[in-house]
């Protein structure tokens, strides 16, 4: 099933004119969504009231106000907020080239697939392909939906895609973060690196991991769906130890060698019924010719 555009834009750098479409990466069928009900069915709407009286507030006597001071504020009327906003022209405008990596991943906020407009497949491809050649990727500034953006145009496969970016005024620094100095023995460093490297790829295969809170919550509904009542095991938690350091690794590394090893085993079982299979066959076929 083709992806449905949620938007569209127009690259533009220099006197070169891309028109795009704006397509989500994420697959938003797959979340899990529960309504706000009464108990016997009916559904819920969420209503406005006032918080000094209670009263309950119709759309046509709310106004948005920014407070400036504790208490304090100042009105704007809805066409007040549209003359705030940046004026959306969906361009999406190329101020420079950087490589990717110049990029920490704190400013990634989200990310869309782009796909050519029609009559842009020719003009899309060269830029791709220009990126390829050169190892870089595009900064750029797209006015959307009243607000002015910071994004990246990036190569993916054989084509690209626009990562929002936060800008730097939006950011915490991490100077903010209290770690307090530590020192480091060698012998648990060596510890930690035969760790790392014992659990170590070359690769990153997102298909290795699921959101297993998802399918359990699936189960769950399943259950529901099916009159199956849902037992609740209360777990008990653990008291929280003082663990050795050196012990903790030393044992993460024996259990990591052990679970290897089964593993390994795991895998060569296979082949071996595989095997066992074939002679099986090969003697009824033989009694059989006899």
């Amino acid at each position: 099933m083709a992806a449905r555009a949620t938007g569209s834009g127009v690259i533009s750098f220099g006197m070169v004119s891309i028109p795009v479409k704006l397509y989500s990466t994420v697959d938003s069928s797959k979340a899990i969504h529960f309504n706000m009900l009464r108990k016997d069915g009916a559904g819920l709407k969420q209503q406005y009231v006032a918080s000094t009286d209670g009263d309950l507030v119709e759309r046509e006597d709310r106004v948005k106000g920014y407070e400036f001071a504790k208490g304090q504020y100042v009105f704007f009327t809805d066409e007040e907020m549209k003359a705030m906003d940046a004026k959306s022209t969906n361009e999406i405008n190329i101020t420079e080239f950087v490589r990717a990596d110049q990029v920490n991943a704190i400013y990634i906020e989200r990310v869309n697939f782009l796909g050519p407009d029609k009559g842009a497949a020719r003009s899309y491809h060269l830029l791709a392909e220009a990126m390829r050649k050169t190892g870089k990727s595009a900064l750029a500034k797209y006015a959307a939906r009243g607000k002015c953006y910071l994004v990246m145009i990036h190569l993916l496969d054989d084509g690209l895609i626009m990562v929002q970016l936060r800008h730097q005024e939006e950011l915490r620094s991490f100077s903010n973060v209290e770690i307090p100095d530590a020192e480091i023995e060698k012998a648990e460093l060596d510890l930690v690196i035969q760790l790392v490297e014992q659990v170590a790829t070359d690769e990153f295969y997102p298909e290795n991991y699921v959101d297993e809170v998802r399918h359990h919550m699936m189960e769950m509904i399943e259950k529901k769906v099916n009159g199956q009542d849902i037992v609740v095991v209360q777990e008990e938690q653990e008291e929280a130890k003082i663990i050795d350091i050196m012990e903790a690794l030393k044992a993460s590394l024996e259990s990591n060698k052990t679970s290897g090893k089964l593993k390994r085993a795991a895998k060569k079982k296979p082949a071996k019924v595989k095997k066992a299979k074939t002679k099986a066959k090969a003697k009824a076929k033989k009694a059989a010719t006899k």
